[in-house]
This record gives C-alpha cells, structure tokens and sequence, in this order.
C-alpha cells in the first residue's frame, strides 16, 4: 500500500510540472505579446514611457535658443535668443534707434564711425554715455574688417539692405547677419521706422515696442495730413532741402530721396521734384536761385547753420537774392537721437516740428515740446525733460565736424 501511495504522488507531480513549462517562453517575449496585455500593462510601466517620452525631443531642443526672422532682404536668419552683443555697420541711424529701444546702449559693441559722431553730437551720447565705448574700427566706409569685428563677439550683426554683398560676407565670416533697409518703404519715414521697430520687436520680444509706435507715428501722420490736406496747390511751401554743403556742394533732394517725402508729409513742395536721380543730387546756386523756394531745410548731414546762408559765408555762394533767406525762413533739421533727415526715433516728432515750422497758423495749439516728452514716455518708457528737447530742436554742430 505505502509503495502504491508513494507512486500516485509522484505521477501527479510530473502531471503538476508538465502543465506549468510553456507559459515561461510566452511570458519572456514582450514582442509578442498581444495588444490587450499592453494595454493591461501595470500603471508604473505607463509612467515610464511617457516620462521616456521627452527624450525624443533632445535633437530639436537647440532650435529652442533661436528666434527665426525674415529681414529685409528676404533672408531668413535665425538669431541667436537674447543676443547681448550687437554691432551695427552702415545702416547709420539703427544705433541710435537700438538705444532707446532698449532705453540703453549696453548691448551695443560696435558701430559705425559716422554713428558715433553722431551720438557725440546729440542728446543720444547725454542719455545713453556707454555709447562712447561702442567699437568703430572694424568699419571703413561701407566695407567691414571682419577679423576686428570677431573679435568684438557679436551675437548678431545688423547691416544695410542696399549692400547684399556685406550681409554674404558677414554671413561667410559666421556672423549672423540681418538686413535693415532705409528705402524698402520708397523713403516714407514713418513706414521705415514702424517695420524697424517691427523687426527688433520679432528678435527682441521681451521689449516689444511695435504696436505702440505704428499706433503713435501712424496717429501724428493721419492728423498732419487732415490740417494740410485742403491747402490750394497755389498756396503750398515751396521747399528746399539743403542736405550737404560746403564751399564746393550744394547736395539736395529730387522725387526719390526723404525730401521728397517730408515734403509731401507737411503738405509742402519739393522744388526739386523734377530731379529723378536716386538719393541725394548735386546742383548749383543757380539753380536753386531759379526755384525761389520760400522755406529751406538744413540737414545735419552738414555743419552749417542758417547765418551761414543769411550771411553767405560759404565758398563764394550769395544766397541774398532767395525768398527764404529774405523772409529768415532757414531752419536747421532737429538733432534728437540721430539726424532727423532720416528715418529715426525722432521721426513723428520731425514730423510735427515740420509741419508746425511751416504752417504755423494751422498747428498753432501743437506744443512740440511736450508731444516730444509724451512720445517718448509713451511709446519708450524714455523720460525726457523739457531742456533737453529744446536740444533736439535747436541742434549745434561741432566745429570740424562733417556728418555723413
């Protein structure tokens, strides 16, 4: 009896084993196994693969540390995020515009010489000193020395849109290189320094300023035009823009530079509209004699003041026989943040002021002054006092110095 229990127990055990030996392969292979049993898959392994999950991401995560621009030259750039270190070349004015963008020029490393002199000259280097110590000898003219600009490090490089050959030598340097263009909107000041600010905004967001300054610029555009706009063509200024002079020059503005523009801004005539060369034109006294303009403009893209034209103490030339000089109506540009001939941040305050030097009666309750401090606060968060706009408005240049 006890060998015949001792037999059963042990066939059972061999039946027990038998049984359990084919689920151990079906359990070892996770490939084959059916969807349901995924899908039943114990919460902790869940939590793992969507924690493994951002893992994926690690080859785009550079692109994170980018901000992509199209420029205005239609080069798509992508410019490094916070970029700390900026140098500018030959598009003049951005400098000035870049400080009270920023409402500093820390971030400035370098500009071009005929910027800085600029800013030595004008309430830009009062406001922003550090100014001073922008770099400017990787510039000679137009062309970029681009082993002394290395070395300044610049995060991103901005350049003039009319020369695509800097921007594909910057950009075969390494440089990240943006297109910024003065005459993309055919010289309308107003549209050129709303899509500059539109375009800084796009690479500078935390200080986006571009809604506020489309929405002011736009705003003082609109009202001159209503004030002006019924003045008979017989009535109309008759102006001329004095842009460069010197014993040997008399440089202004035909159909296709700002004079032309600023003109039609205010109301006003451009006496040389019949000139179609592009930017500034060179002509003789004579001519300027023959359009008898009754209101003259002089940029800050010369030393001269109007005594020098009252008096004629230039070269050999006689402006006595002028209207505009006969009636005093010679007026030196503002000299704000850069020269205001340009497009600028001071451009709808220019604009104001030219409209009102012009047309006084129509503008009588414009303060100028205080549209200036408005502005600025407004659309900048820049504080000005009321003396140091009269500085803008009442430019005095440096003796020895020639603005280009």
């Amino acid at each position: 009896m006890k060998y015949l229990k001792s037999l059963i127990c042990l066939l059972l055990a061999l039946l027990l084993l038998s049984g359990c030996a084919p689920a151990a392969p079906a359990q070892s292979s996770t490939s084959a196994a059916p969807a349901q049993a995924q899908e039943a898959a114990p919460a902790e392994q869940t939590e793992q693969v969507e924690l493994e999950a951002p893992a994926e991401k690690e080859t785009t995560e550079p692109e994170a540390d980018f901000i992509t621009v199209t420029d205005h030259n239609d080069n798509v750039v992508q410019v490094p995020k916070n970029a700390q270190r900026i140098a500018v070349c030959d598009i003049l004015p951005l400098p000035s515009v870049l400080c009270v963008f920023f409402d500093s020029a820390e971030k400035l490393v370098g500009i071009a010489p005929s910027s800085m002199s600029a800013a030595q000259n004008s309430l830009l280097s009062q406001l922003y000193p550090e100014i001073l110590n922008a770099q400017t000898g990787y510039m000679n003219g137009t062309d970029v020395n681009t082993e002394e600009l290395m070395q300044l490090a610049p995060d991103v490089v901005f350049y003039s849109a009319s020369n695509p050959a800097l921007g594909e030598k910057l950009t075969a340097s390494g440089f990240c290189a943006v297109a910024v263009s003065a005459n993309k909107w055919q010289y309308n000041c107003i549209e050129t320094l709303n899509n500059w600010i539109d375009l800084l905004s796009q690479i500078f967001p935390e200080n986006d300023r571009a809604a506020l300054c489309r929405s002011y610029s736009e705003d003082v555009y609109a009202m001159v035009h209503e004030r002006v706009k019924d003045i008979p063509d017989d009535e109309r200024a008759r102006a001329f823009f004095l842009f460069q002079y010197n014993d040997s020059t008399i440089m202004t503005s035909g159909q296709l530079f700002f004079g032309q523009w600023w003109a039609d801004a205010i109301g006003a005539v451009n006496v040389a509209n019949e000139l179609t060369t592009d930017n500034s034109v060179t002509v003789n006294l004579e001519q300027v004699y023959d359009w008898n303009p009754d209101i003259i403009f002089m940029t800050n893209f010369n030393t001269f003041q109007p005594d020098d034209l009252y008096d004629s103490t230039v070269g050999t030339y006689d402006w006595s026989g002028i209207q505009a000089v006969q009636d005093k109506s010679v007026y030196k540009m503002p000299l704000g943040m850069y020269r205001s001939y340009t497009p600028g941040i001071d451009t709808p305050i220019t604009l104001l002021w030219m409209a009102k030097t012009t047309y006084p009666a129509r503008f009588e309750d414009i303060d100028v002054t205080q549209r200036a401090i408005d502005y600025y606060e407004t659309v900048f968060g820049v504080t000005l006092t009321p003396e140091q706009v009269e500085t803008i408005f009442a430019p005095i240049s440096a003796a020895g110095t020639l603005y280009f």
